[in-house]
């Protein structure tokens, strides 16, 4: 066991694990859904209750899983066999593996829209655009059966190249060149955006303090999107956390992620919404404001074309390091558990993902025969999405804190996560008291809600 661990690679550096793990949680939800969600319920009122939703779930969580994975140096499944042998825990990094496969299932259909509008907007696809046009794009984007299957290739081509590379010459040295990146490319585009007429009623929309609009709904949207963005429960910061090295802070390591991911959200909405607003559109959420209304927008606007491909590069950098971290649980596992090499581990998680995954890809098509099988009104991408976000997730971070919280020694957990420094002793305390006491009820409450057992109107 001693000899294996000599060969497990770790992060080279604190900014290594910072990159790192805020590639993680940076997604394609922060390009849209968290702005949108942000404008809809109340603007800076929902910021401010979301931010108190991170410090009492998805930081706790996120730390919980920074221990098991710093204290085990294994992936998900074999950490809970380490520190609980013999025992049921071990499928709680089970369901982790689980939610990994079926989130990239259809993750990596969307990120192939995403690399093929790169593409078209380096082509020029988009110089002169109109509604009708953008509809009839996106429908040919997205309706198969051979283009969809094909940017669904291209993309695991990529994430499998860059994990077969290994933790420092792959993950590291991606997300340490390409997080910068995204934060430049998001600046330029706000800069832009920020300039254009009208724009400030873009800023009003993502600003404006109304707590009249912060109802339970709101409020039950802030408390899943702390948790969900910030990709806990899936056993990527188990996974990532397994690489960091003994002198990491943990504490600063989940704050300054916490905090990134929630600017980078931000950031993403000043360069949307003020460019919407500013030629009289109105915005909408989910894929028909960033493959529709995006292109339309920016096409209206001097250089268009350039800050479009900036915008469509930044969005295949988030989806792209998103799932390398997801795709790493999957391979920690496969090279731990089974001994065989990353290389085969790559390959093979890639080949099954496209795979099962062209079933996603081709069920968005309502004509096909793909798209013509549902159980319970869904089809096989919303099935993915609906299993892995609204069951595999928040019950596994509900088991993580149970788990860190009341089954592991308390000592353990105080010297893992304060390094041993008296400085954070009184931090990790009042820590370990949110995790066993405020954690777990809101997680039952964000899965109750997810499942439609809370149904708020």
């Amino acid at each position: 066991m001693s000899s294996g661990l000599k060969k497990r690679e770790t992060f080279s550096s604190g900014i290594a694990v910072f990159f790192a793990t805020l590639g993680s949680a940076v997604g394609l939800g922060n390009i849209w859904k968290f702005p949108y969600l942000t404008g809809v319920f109340g603007g800076g009122a929902f910021l401010l209750v979301y931010v108190l939703c991170v410090i009492f779930v998805g930081i706790p969580v996120m730390l919980a899983e920074f221990f098991i994975g710093r204290n085990t140096r294994s992936n998900v499944i074999g950490a809970f066999k380490k520190l609980a042998p013999g025992t049921m825990w071990k499928h709680v990094g089970t369901m982790g593996v689980g939610a990994a496969y079926l989130i990239m299932f259809f993750y990596s259909c969307v990120a192939g829209w995403v690399y093929y509008y790169l593409f078209k907007s380096l082509r020029g696809d988009f110089v002169g655009i109109t509604t009708e046009s953008a509809k009839t794009q996106f429908a040919q984007t997205v309706i198969g059966p051979l283009t969809p299957i094909i940017w669904q290739i291209i993309v695991m081509v990529v994430v499998g190249a860059i994990l077969i590379m290994g933790v420092q010459k792959g993950i590291e040295r991606v997300t340490k060149t390409l997080m910068p990146v995204l934060f430049l490319l998001i600046v330029i585009c706000d800069i832009r955006a920020l300039t254009l007429p009208n724009a400030f009623e873009g800023v009003r929309f993502l600003f404006n303090v109304d707590f009249s609009k912060l109802s339970a709904v709101a409020i039950l949207t802030a408390l899943g999107l702390a948790f969900f963005k910030l990709s806990l429960g899936m056993g990527t910061m188990v996974t990532y956390g397994s690489y960091f090295t003994k002198g990491n802070n943990l504490f600063r390591t989940a704050a300054s992620v916490a905090f990134s991911d929630t600017l980078v959200s931000v950031l993403a909405g000043l360069a949307i919404f003020p460019a919407v607003f500013a030629f009289g559109m109105k915005p909408g959420a989910g894929p028909g404001l960033l493959f529709m209304t995006i292109p339309l927008v920016f096409s209206k606007m001097p250089f268009g074309n350039q800050l479009l491909v900036a915008f469509f590069f930044l969005s295949s950098i988030a989806a792209t390091t998103a799932m390398l971290s997801l795709v790493e649980v999957l391979v920690a596992y496969h090279t731990e558990e089974f001994n065989i090499s990353r290389r085969t581990a790559s390959i093979v998680n890639s080949l099954i993902i496209v795979v099962i995954g062209s079933t996603a890809a081709l069920s968005v098509d309502p004509s096909s025969l793909l798209g013509s099988i549902k159980f319970m009104g869904k089809g096989f991408f919303d099935w993915y999405d609906y299993i892995s976000s609204n069951i595999l997730l928040p019950v596994g971070g509900f088991f993580i804190a149970i788990f860190v919280g009341y089954i592991m020694k308390q000592k353990a957990v105080l010297d893992e996560l304060s390094n041993s420094s008296p400085k954070l002793a009184v931090a990790t305390k009042i820590y370990l008291f949110i995790l066993k006491t405020i954690t777990p009820v809101l997680l039952i409450i964000i899965f109750l809600n997810s499942i439609g057992v809370i149904n708020f109107k």
